[in-house]
């Protein structure tokens, strides 16, 4: 049996199993396999996901493996990247504050603020899904409820939904139907969002392949884009999610949506160990 260095580091909450790429090499296991088992929370360290650091790359400064504790591949991950920014920065990966990194959702460039804070450049919103119209504002029927859907990506789906209260509730009885619903072919991360003026909102987030968390970084900044489309939001915003706040700032409107998000916050060391891998 194998024994494999790692450190747990959380964002708001949205906690990370982060290897170097060395060790993953010593298990035997797929890295979709080695998640599965990590980031289980009764039989493993237990996180919301599993990040491995990979230096094989030509097209940025460094890359990612990220996968999500059900085994499935994320395409991004705001809250995730602020902490492999960190690990980076601080485990002298490289030695510089500002850097590029090669994801699923393509290159997207962190930069150190201070030795907590983490400001990461997430690139621009997709707003034309292949199938699924963005600011789509179409009907999901649900028993009992009627929810007025909007779509944007930022490299990984979201399905945002602003109510005027009990988003939390909402998330906890609704998200799992919305994630899986045949509307959305990959499945989906749901936000429900109270609005509590044009500078911030509440988000309860359902992410999709983990559930209930306590922040996600690129639902944030859904988020804010969809509420700056629809005319609710100014264009800084402070998201306060379950595990604290982020700001969240971008320059687009509905006529000018070419530019990109801005998310700035917290990336924490929760500790470091040593685990048995088969």
């Amino acid at each position: 049996m194998q024994k494999i260095k790692f450190t747990k580091m959380n964002g708001l909450g949205n906690d990370f199993v982060i290897l170097d790429y060395n060790e993953y090499q010593k298990t035997n296991l797929s890295a979709d396999k080695l998640a599965l088992k990590l980031c289980n929370r009764n039989f493993g360290i237990g996180a919301d996901g599993l990040i491995i650091v990979n230096p094989n790359t030509s097209n940025a400064d460094i890359s990612w493996i990220f996968y999500n504790s059900d085994g499935s591949i994320a395409q991004m991950c705001g809250n995730g990247m602020r902490c492999f920014a960190r690990y980076v920065y601080d485990n002298k990966i490289l030695d510089k504050k500002e850097f590029s990194v090669e994801t699923k959702a393509g290159i997207i460039v962190p930069k150190i603020i201070s030795d907590t804070e983490v400001c990461v450049n997430m690139g621009k919103p997709i707003l034309i899904p292949k199938k699924i119209p963005c600011k789509a504002k179409g009907n999901l029927n649900i028993p009992y409820n009627n929810f007025l859907l909007n779509v944007v990506s930022m490299g990984n789906p979201h399905c945002i939904i602003f109510v005027e209260k009990e988003s939390k509730k909402l998330a906890l009885e609704y998200g799992s139907t919305i994630e899986n619903d045949p509307l959305f072919p990959e499945k989906t991360n749901v936000e429900f969002v109270e609005i509590l003026s044009k500078d911030e909102i509440v988000i309860n987030v359902w992410e999709r392949g983990c559930g209930i968390t306590l922040a996600c970084g690129t639902g944030a900044c859904a988020t804010t884009v969809a509420g700056i489309l629809n005319g609710y939001l100014n264009n800084t915003v402070k998201a306060n999610l379950p595990g604290g706040s982020l700001k969240i700032e971008w320059k687009g409107n509905p006529e000018d949506t070419n530019h990109n998000v801005y998310m700035t916050g917290r990336a924490d060391y929760s500790f470091v160990g040593e685990v048995f891998c088969d």
